[in-house]
């Protein structure tokens, strides 16, 4: 499937050629803190499937306590995240959901990290018990 996106402000767009069994959820402590979230929905698209557009990311290196290092690329203007790849020779990058206009149509397939999911998250779920919130 063919998805288009961009930051919150507009300065950074970007194209992809993205597989829709492929959308995840993340539950991992780094994109707790990097989304700001208690988890991260994200989509891999392959280096040769993804095109930023327009403007620049600035990239952000996170070492992992593994040791591995990768590039969290974010707009410099608005703070948008865009997408996360290895830091050196990226093949896939892996676009945060949220930032893609079809993001209604990309529902996660699995969820990962969950032995790092905040044990209250799966009470929001059930619908019935969903608020509606007065739009933004």
């Amino acid at each position: 499937m063919k998805i288009d996106g961009a930051c919150h402000c507009g300065v950074i767009t970007y194209e992809a050629e993205i597989d829709l069994a492929t959308v995840v959820i993340c539950h991992c402590t780094d994109c707790q803190a990097l989304s700001g979230s208690t988890f991260r929905s994200l989509v891999p698209a392959r280096k040769d499937a993804f095109k930023v557009i327009t403007g620049e990311p600035k990239v952000y290196i996170k070492t992992a306590e593994s040791g591995n290092k990768s590039a969290q690329t974010f707009c410099a203007d608005c703070g948008s995240g865009i997408y996360s790849s290895a830091a050196t020779d990226p093949q896939i990058f892996m676009i945060r959901v949220g930032t893609s206009r079809q993001r209604a149509e990309l529902r996660p397939k699995s969820q990962w990290w969950c032995q790092s999911a905040l044990e209250w998250v799966s009470d929001a779920w059930p619908t019935d018990r969903l608020e509606k919130q007065p739009t933004h």
